[in-house]
């Protein structure tokens, strides 16, 4: 179970990471703000980049089942961060792709 809460864990970090950097790059881009932005988010995707590598399985896996953790924090950045209210559309889909990181990530094998 202690295994199970430290991928969880370092899927939120590697999500927040992705997304905070992806996001401070575009308020450079989009909406010019100063160039420290963008190399702030640079450094925040090259941890990005790092935080997978703690993750307890092989990369194709945990690739994988992070696509699904990224729908789901990108959902809840849109919310608290830009105010965009998700809808019921949202939270199935979201719901859908949390079930698929359990089943590629958690799910006993033989």
């Amino acid at each position: 179970m202690i295994e199970i809460g430290k991928s969880i864990g370092y899927f939120i970090a590697a999500g927040l990471c992705e997304i905070g950097g992806g996001y401070l790059v575009w308020l450079w881009l989009r909406e010019g703000r100063p160039w420290s932005y963008a190399l702030g988010g640079a450094a925040i995707l090259v941890l990005y980049g790092v935080i997978p590598t703690l993750q307890p399985a092989n990369f194709g896996r945990v690739y994988a089942a992070y696509g699904g953790v990224f729908i789901a924090l990108s959902i809840l950045w849109g919310w608290r961060i830009d105010g965009v209210e998700p809808d019921r559309f949202d939270l199935i889909g979201g719901a859908i792709a949390l079930a698929g990181v359990a089943v590629i990530m958690y799910w006993p094998r033989g």
